[in-house]
């Protein structure tokens, strides 16, 4: 069976999946394509599609995989920012990991929905940022979380981000401030 992405117009603020490249691109409404995702102003959005394999028993979506699909979409904004967190690792620099995260579950999503992730920078320190995720189907809010990740040494110890990723996060925390 052939993998398929989730179909966003431009209206939805997103391009769909195909349009995208790996090194960006800008759409007809200004944002900036990722891998999968967009950037628009200070928001980045990811389209995801639930899967059989994504479901319990019930048809619904297993309350871990919602994990999943914010995590790409993080991922997918490290990437349209630039961030190259595999160089950093493969440098002995460090590596992200979760520190904290809260999680609100308010609608569940079901087998074939198409959901977008919605991901707004919201703070930044010497070594963490915060991050707000929602998954949205269409309209609906499904799940609302707030994920602060730290940046850790190769022993794992806190360090500090890089100078150039600090200000590439808090370029887009402003812009959530001023939008």
């Amino acid at each position: 069976r052939r993998h398929r992405r989730s179909r966003l117009t431009p209206a939805d603020g997103a391009t769909a999946a195909g349009g995208a490249t790996a090194t960006g691109g800008v759409t007809a409404t200004g944002g900036v394509t990722v891998a999968g995702g967009v950037i628009t102003g200070s928001v980045h959005r990811f389209p995801a599609r639930v899967y059989f394999e994504d479901t319990d028993l019930s048809g619904i979506v297993y309350h871990a995989n919602y994990l999943r699909f914010m995590e790409r979409a993080r991922s997918d904004l490290l990437r349209g920012l630039g961030i190259d967190q595999r160089a950093a690792f493969a440098a002995g620099e460090g590596v992200y990991a979760v520190a904290d995260m809260a999680l609100r579950f308010v609608a569940p999503a079901r087998l074939d929905d198409d959901l977008l992730v919605e991901t707004r920078c919201l703070e930044v320190g010497a070594a963490t940022v915060t991050m707000r995720q929602r998954i949205l189907r269409g309209p609906d809010l499904l799940v609302d979380a707030t994920v602060r990740a730290a940046f850790l040494s190769p022993a794992g110890r806190p360090r500090r981000q890089p100078a150039d990723w600090v200000a590439r996060y808090r370029a887009l925390s402003r812009a959530v401030q001023t939008a």
